[in-house]
């Protein structure tokens, strides 16, 4: 449980602790049960009754209940992906999957961090070299945060139900096997999909440790221009490529 779900629910309990103590205590209203006042009575038991059905709705909603998942267009911050992908984390077709994702995500942030310190030792924020491998830097993070927005939009297109009763063979059983196979291989091909997005994110990322090596050598190499690095060659080719296909 995050600390977010955390302060909810200790909220939620303190605010039924304080309308349970207002209502019984002699100094407040003073309401008791079992005394000459039938209506006081009964107010305190029903309190108490809708009290502990709060309590423990609260409860499951903040602790077991996964959150609806957040419509693609208004996904923009890593945080966004990340809890996106959550959405799916326990079904089982998928676990492996939204497993590598999010260590995905991870990796790329501590990448993006390196990069910025090897470049900060060697550059100025001002120096044309420093805004290049900034430029570059940025496009090949849009490209992967790209690829994981695909694998939303493809998991978006069914419920994680859907996915999930993919291994239910029992249910599988029920439909014509020629139905059942049509519905297997469409799935298949969904997630096909995904691992291709992966793949790709993996490439990306190999893509940029080859760069965070080529420019802590900068000093050993003589390169007229960062453009000629063989590595900044690569990554340009395949944004370019990305730009391309998506047109």
């Amino acid at each position: 449980m995050n600390g977010s779900k955390s302060a909810k629910l200790l909220l939620l309990m303190a605010v039924i602790a304080i309308v349970n103590i207002v209502l019984v205590s002699p100094g407040l209203l003073g309401f008791q049960v079992g005394g000459d006042n039938a209506f006081q009575s009964a107010l305190v038991i029903t309190v108490w009754v809708v009290s502990m059905l709060a309590l423990f709705y609260g409860s499951y909603v903040l602790l077991f209940k996964s959150p609806a998942a957040k419509p693609i267009q208004t996904i923009q911050t890593r945080e966004d992906y990340i809890e996106a992908l959550h959405h799916y984390r326990n079904v089982k077709v998928l676990k492996n999957d939204i497993a590598l994702a999010l260590d995905q995500l991870e990796r790329i942030e501590k990448k993006r961090n390196a990069l910025l310190g090897v470049l900060g030792q060697r550059f100025q924020p001002t120096e044309l070299s420093y805004k290049k491998f900034m430029g570059v830097i940025d496009e090949v993070e849009k490209l992967f945060y790209l690829n994981i927005r695909g694998i939303l939009n493809k998991l978006g297109v069914f419920a994680a139900s859907d996915f999930a009763r993919m291994a239910d063979q029992p249910k599988a059983s029920q439909l014509s096997s020629k139905v059942a196979q049509k519905k297997t291989a469409l799935y298949q091909e969904y997630l096909a999909y995904v691992t291709g997005y992966l793949e790709a994110n993996e490439e990306i990322m190999l893509k940029l440790d080859k760069l965070l090596l080529e420019i802590s050598l900068l000093g050993s190499t003589d390169y007229r221009d960062v453009e000629d690095m063989p590595c900044m060659k690569e990554i340009d080719a395949l944004i370019k490529q990305t730009k391309l296909y998506k047109q």
